[in-house]
């Protein structure tokens, strides 16, 4: 009895440091905010996790958001630009007053990057799922596409990182049907190969699946 006590501690305590380390690998993203942007560390989780939700409702790249958010803004919340441009994404008030008409404060982070992905995966859709166009229609321009995928290669190494500790791989997740899952891997220019979350889990095991099967492992060793 007293062994089978032991090996239970052990197994939480094995849970318990597994959680806290997934914890800590999955800040390396607002970590990077808070470097490179100045960012204090309440607002550069925010701005992250933010970035988290918005890509996993809208099929969106994390690092394609964030590369967008630091064109347009450079992380400046309160930032203004040309035609009433608004928040971290400029969003564009006149130009989607449906989309706006319950909204309070378009320079809220979490409100901005959520009507801001919105917009994009609104033109994706349009496009057929062609993330060049929908840049395109988001900037005006094949060069603000181009600016946008150019900047995003630095934020995908950081972004990958944060899936592979989260997914408790080491290395990237890999591609699904000759496509690129953009979510883990540079830009796609083109059609987007999306691996939602409830797919993503049930093929890869969590934190507590790891350490439950662990337990279950050593239970035995008590009889």
């Amino acid at each position: 009895m007293k062994r089978l006590v032991c090996l239970i501690v052990v197994a939480l305590g094995l849970m318990q440091g597994a959680l806290a380390d997934d914890q800590t690998r999955q800040d390396r993203t607002s970590d990077y905010l808070r470097q490179k942007f100045g960012l204090a560390k309440e607002k550069a989780e925010q701005i992250s996790n933010a970035v988290r939700t918005a890509s996993e409702k809208y099929a969106l790249p994390p690092a394609l958001i964030l590369a967008i958010i630091s064109i347009e803004s450079r992380f400046k919340e309160k930032a203004k630009g040309g035609n009433g441009a608004t928040g971290l994404m400029q969003v564009v008030p006149g130009a989607h007053k449906r989309m706006l008409k319950d909204v309070k404060d378009l320079t809220d982070p979490e409100t901005n990057i959520e009507v801001g992905s919105a917009i994009l995966y609104g033109y994706m859709k349009s496009a057929g799922g062609d993330l060049n166009a929908a840049l395109k229609s988001y900037g005006g321009s094949q060069a603000y596409a181009e600016k946008v995928n150019g900047r995003v290669k630095t934020f995908a190494e950081v972004v990958e990182a944060d899936a592979s500790a989260a997914s408790g791989a080491d290395q990237p997740l890999p591609s699904r049907d000759g496509g690129c899952d953009a979510r883990y891997t540079s830009l796609c220019i083109g059609p987007v190969v999306y691996v939602s979350p409830i797919e993503e889990a049930a093929s890869s095991p969590s934190v507590t699946q790891r350490a439950t099967s662990l337990l279950n492992s050593l239970l035995p060793l008590s009889h």
